[in-house]
């Protein structure tokens, strides 16, 4: 969230509400170019599930890229997980599929039934780019979107000084799931909400400029404290919503605070609904398992060779 891309002085509400202009969805011939050569830097914004308008209907765009797919669906909330209901079409050459599906709206679960052309592999898979996930151990993805009006536009105009090689740097780290509890509650984790003002009355009674939290992205295994990966877009939603998260990053940010993501991008788990597999073929990790399983984790490992993964 600390690297978003906004002009950091403006003031105006509008401003201030969203990362960016909304993006168009819609995959032009230049994304498709940038995907396949491996460097779209901002896929995030094409890819996954988008609340949008075409023809005059609101509803959400879904994108997933599946290029060993005989066929792709998107099942959930919306039409009664029937995979008949809203096939996807594939987009040129690119592997990406693509479908509308009028009415579908925030908060509803989704994932994607892929059918292989290889040996009839059939499996629903979560969305490779959610920005939310069901809470563990459910595994479908929830339409979101990002829309949020910061109130640190005071410390995004000041960041690159506090930043710079010269400033003083001192680092709180912290994994939020065990940070703090609450015991009168069976020992629970707190919120993204419940933490932000004790994590700002905490590290900035110690003197710290910055904290890091240990990787937050969506992940099935509670145990691996983040570092086994499946949602590389979606804050947990094990503590809240993303707009949860936001605002824990935004209190940060205001109490003077820069925030650090610890993240994984060497591994990720086996999970039946997550990368591994995904259409059927070796699409993320690589085919050796020489190269591509982690001995020591059971994990698989990115294929960076491929552009579209990198």
């Amino acid at each position: 969230m600390s690297d978003r891309t906004r002009n950091p002085g403006a003031s105006s509400p509008a401003r201030r509400r969203r990362e960016a202009a909304p993006p168009s969805v819609t995959l032009t011939a230049q994304d498709l170019h940038l995907f396949n050569e491996g460097t779209h830097h901002r896929l995030y914004q094409k890819l996954g599930a988008h609340p949008s308008r075409e023809d005059r209907r609101a509803g959400v765009r879904f994108s997933v890229w599946a290029p060993a797919a005989e066929r792709v669906a998107v099942i959930g909330d919306f039409n009664g997980w029937d995979d008949r209901a809203n096939p996807m079409m594939p987009t040129g050459s690119s592997g990406i599929w693509s479908a509308f599906v009028p009415g579908a709206e925030r908060g509803q679960r989704y994932k994607y039934r892929i059918v292989s052309r290889h040996g009839g592999y059939s499996v629903d898979k979560a969305d490779p780019l959610a920005f939310l996930a069901e809470a563990p151990p459910h595994t479908a993805s929830v339409i979101w979107d990002l829309e949020y009006e910061w109130g640190d536009a005071e410390w995004m105009a000041a960041r690159s000084g506090r930043n710079a090689l010269e400033a003083p740097v001192s680092i709180y780290e912290v994994h939020l799931g065990s940070w703090m509890r609450v015991p009168e509650e069976g020992c629970r984790s707190l919120t993204y909400r419940e933490l932000a003002p004790r994590l700002v009355e905490h590290v900035t009674g110690l003197g710290f400029t910055h904290v890091e939290f240990l990787p937050v992205m969506e992940h099935p295994f509670h145990g691996s404290w983040g570092y086994q990966t499946s949602g590389y877009f979606a804050p947990t939603s094990r503590y809240g919503t993303p707009h949860d998260f936001m605002y824990l990053v935004d209190s940060l940010h205001q109490a003077g605070i820069g925030v650090i993501l610890d993240w994984v991008p060497s591994h990720f788990p086996n999970d039946e609904h997550g990368l591994g597999y995904f259409d059927g073929t070796h699409l993320y990790e690589h085919a050796d398992a020489r190269q591509g399983v982690h001995a020591d984790w059971d994990t698989f490992i990115f294929n960076y060779g491929r552009h579209e993964v990198r």
